[in-house]
């Protein structure tokens, strides 16, 4: 099922494109032959059982994933030749599955990392970012914790914080819920909202179909390493090839 995007998100042009893009190791094509267009201000979410090729999808956008075949572009420019390291100078950021903070630094200094702090104009101006952006996501008063000594919740807020501070104009999250508590999923809910409100592009990999039916505008659904549906949320989580693949497979792993 495919469900052309609004007519204002066609007003508008793309922010990121993928066109073909397959992603091969040895045999398993774990990514394969995927297309679609993210535009801009929108919540995208991606669907789909594990090893359906989602996360590897998203190291294919960011580069960590060599291309088998297939063109990336970000705001009209290809970039499937650009090196891993300068994705993010691109506008690109992104969150992994698992929490990847260092713990022997502060919740500030994990922070300060998601900076391009190299020249000391821009040192000059790092804290003062980094001590607004964790305003913003509600963890001031943890500045000077270890990322050990913060909840799940609070480590995941830290992470959205990193990934934010350099202000991109795209965010990746992969499973930014998962692990978490009801209240805990409806507070990182409310602020992706809210960062859609300030003008995030937003793509997310996650497991809760409620969540993603809440929260995105658009959803994907992949299978195998293939796209089998696109669409409104309601619409996608109807499709019979979705539900049979994923949302069945759910209800009997439960």
């Amino acid at each position: 099922m495919t469900t052309d995007q609004t007519t204002d998100r066609n007003a508008s042009p793309a922010l990121l494109e993928l066109d073909d893009v397959a992603v091969h190791f040895g045999g398993v094509k774990a990514v394969d032959g995927v297309s679609f267009e993210l535009r801009e201000g929108l919540i995208y979410g991606i669907l789909g059982a594990n090893g359906s090729g989602k996360s590897t999808l998203l190291g294919a956008m960011t580069r960590l994933n060599p291309l088998t075949r297939g063109r990336l572009q970000f705001d009209g420019h290809a970039y499937e030749n650009v090196p891993p390291h300068r994705v993010a100078h691109l506008g690109v950021s992104r969150t992994f599955q698992t929490v990847r903070l260092i713990d022997d630094r502060t919740v500030l200094d994990n922070i300060l990392l998601g900076l391009d702090t190299a020249d000391r104009a821009k040192r000059k101006h790092a804290r003062a970012r980094a001590e607004a952006v964790m305003e913003r996501v509600g963890i001031t008063d943890l500045a000077r914790m270890r990322p050990s000594e913060l909840s799940y919740g609070m480590q995941r807020r830290a992470e959205i914080a990193r990934a934010i501070v350099g202000t991109p104009r795209l965010l990746l999250l992969d499973e930014p819920t998962a692990g978490m508590n009801t209240d805990e999923r409806d507070e990182i809910s409310d602020l992706l909202r809210s960062l859609k409100d300030e003008g995030y592009t937003q793509l997310l990999v996650e497991h809760d179909v409620a969540m993603m039916v809440s929260v995105c505008d658009y959803l994907f659904a992949m299978n195998f390493g293939k796209l089998i549906a696109q669409g409104l949320p309601h619409d996608v989580v109807q499709d019979q090839g979705v539900r049979e693949s994923y949302l069945g497979r759910q209800a009997s792993d439960a």
